[in-house]
């Protein structure tokens, strides 16, 4: 009667040992199955327009860390476009990997030259933006009839020296009518703080031309302010349209990356997983 049991104490023990030696892998299988199953995500990169800066991207940018996105911001100059597209590709040269592209009104404009033959731009996302063909000026964007064209801006324009020497012409949005036209359902602390610390647009950017069409090779995505007053919406849902882009509306002021950070991150995950 004990020989039985012990060769079935015998077995268990050896099934054991070998369910052991299958479940643990070493150390080298474990690390090449890592290897194989780990992506990392693309880096979003954000370009803010005139009369902003880049911290109107934080909370867009706080839920994307949130959702394991790494993030970085580029501080548009603002003082024309061949050099402001200069500058932000050189910026995108400085990341290693794949990058979503966002940008914010004029930003949309920098964005769509910076990005052209940029391999490792895998998305642009344009937010209440402008954007351009080659060819084309944000002037001529503005001039392009829709049924319900924006009125003008209340520009005030302020004469600077530029290090050659030379004068230029800075354009503000008058600040007692920042947030009327501008953020209209921002905070109104908030929106006093946005037009006291605006970021001034060289008036020659409005009449420089697009160089490059980056929207033609890179799938696009387009939020389009419903409530916009510095570009009309009619003029965002045409520019999307003829992008191809995927479009979201939101019940928003032109500063939609400050009313509605939800939705922008949300925009660009979309993004992010559309091209993934």
């Amino acid at each position: 009667m004990i020989t039985p049991v012990i060769r079935r104490s015998a077995l268990v023990a050896a099934a054991l040992a070998a369910a052991a030696a299958i479940s643990i892998p070493t150390a080298g299988a474990a690390a090449g199955h890592h290897a194989t199953t780990s992506t990392p995500k693309p880096t979003v990169v954000f370009v803010h327009g005139a009369f902003a800066d880049s911290s109107g991207w934080y909370g867009a940018m706080d839920r994307l860390r949130k959702d394991g996105y790494p993030v970085r911001a580029a501080n548009n100059p603002l003082r024309g476009l061949p050099g402001d597209s200069a500058y932000v590709r050189d910026f995108l040269n400085g990341i290693k990997g794949p990058i979503i592209l966002v940008g914010h009104s004029y930003g949309g404009e920098v964005i769509t030259n910076a990005a052209a033959g940029d391999p490792d731009v895998k998305a642009l996302v344009y937010v209440a933006a402008s954007v351009p063909d080659v060819g084309e000026s944000l002037a001529d964007l503005t001039a392009h009839p829709v049924d319900h064209p924006a009125t003008a801006l209340p520009l005030q324009e302020q004469e600077y020296t530029k290090p050659d020497g030379t004068q230029g012409t800075d354009a503000y949005i008058d600040p007692a009518q920042f947030r009327k036209v501008f953020a209209a359902d921002v905070d109104p602390a908030e929106a006093t703080d946005m037009a006291d610390t605006q970021e001034p647009i060289d008036l020659a950017a409005l009449n420089q031309a697009a160089t490059a069409a980056a929207w033609r090779t890179i799938p696009s995505w387009y939020l389009v302010a419903k409530q916009d007053k510095a570009i009309s919406p009619d003029l965002e849902r045409w520019m999307a349209q003829r992008i191809g882009a995927h479009t979201v509306e939101v019940n928003s002021s032109h500063a939609a990356m400050v009313s509605h950070p939800g939705a922008v991150a949300d925009l660009v995950e979309q993004a992010d997983h559309g091209t993934s």
